[in-house]
């Protein structure tokens, strides 16, 4: 079940249309949500992730709007290929991109997803629990973007979107290694955009807040924990997945030709 089946549509951007564009990460939560965005847009969407029953859940609706789209005379959306892959494994990473170009051209928007917000306990926290949630929230962006560069600078343009977090700005308890991830995700954005730009590539990175997925609804964002986190925001209103999605379409869009080495926050007015 996707995790924004309350929205119903987005801002159509004519310059995404027939874009390949490739997230980590797309089968759950904010991923789903950027995978149902791009495909809305016309887009040539892959994504890929560890989550197989999730991901085939995901394709079989889009399918199903597929088919009402064709019976209603409307336009035809453009079902996303899935890759089955742990982005942690580098050499499957950088396969799956292969498979990708392969089957849809040269990627033009990469966007940096996959995540795990696996609470450790500061003071026990072990080397392989360390080096494990930054092989997944931090190491996959660079290779990535390493992977595609080849294809942008051809090209001479693309867009890379990497999804930090605000809790780089607040820091809860118990979360370190996946806060160092997501810093150290701003900082990569920041040198990307610098080393890349001469190819007119542009990279940003997107803050979300707390978003509502159903694993953090049922692992952590309990009702007492969701009503002081709305009491902080200045929209008293649930942070949904598709929220960042719709900032990821503008960012990725030539409406943003222009914008680059940025941090963009999407949390209802919190910080």
């Amino acid at each position: 079940m996707l995790d924004y089946s309350e929205h119903t549509s987005y801002t159509r951007y004519s310059s995404l249309q027939n874009k390949v564009v490739f997230i980590t990460g797309g089968a759950t939560g904010i991923g789903a949500a950027l995978v149902e965005a791009f495909v809305a847009q016309a887009s040539q969407v892959a994504f890929v992730d560890i989550d197989k029953e999730a991901a085939n859940t995901l394709i079989e609706i889009l399918t199903a709007k597929n088919a009402a789209a064709k019976s209603l005379q409307e336009k035809e959306i453009k079902v996303p290929l899935f890759i089955e892959c742990d982005v942690s494994n580098t050499q499957q990473i950088k396969h799956a991109i292969a498979e990708v170009q392969k089957a849809l051209g040269d990627i033009d928007i990469l966007i940096n997803n996959a995540a795990n917000d696996q609470r450790y306990s500061t003071v026990e926290i072990d080397e392989q629990e360390w080096m494990s949630s930054l092989s997944i929230n931090l190491h996959p962006a660079f290779f990535t973007a390493q992977a595609v560069l080849p294809m942008m600078q051809k090209n001479g343009a693309g867009v890379i979107l990497n999804i930090s977090s605000i809790n780089v700005k607040f820091a809860p308890e118990n979360l370190v290694s996946y806060i160092t991830a997501k810093a150290g995700l701003i900082g990569m954005t920041k040198a990307l955009a610098k080393d890349f730009g001469v190819h007119s590539i542009r990279v940003n990175a997107i803050l979300p807040g707390w978003v509502a997925t159903p694993k953090q609804l049922e692992k952590w964002l309990t009702p007492e924990e969701e009503k002081k986190l709305v009491n902080r925001m200045c929209i008293k209103k649930r942070l949904a997945a598709h929220d960042v999605a719709a900032l990821a379409l503008f960012l990725a869009a030539d409406d943003a030709a222009m914008i680059t080495a940025q941090e963009f926050v999407v949390d209802g007015g919190r910080m």
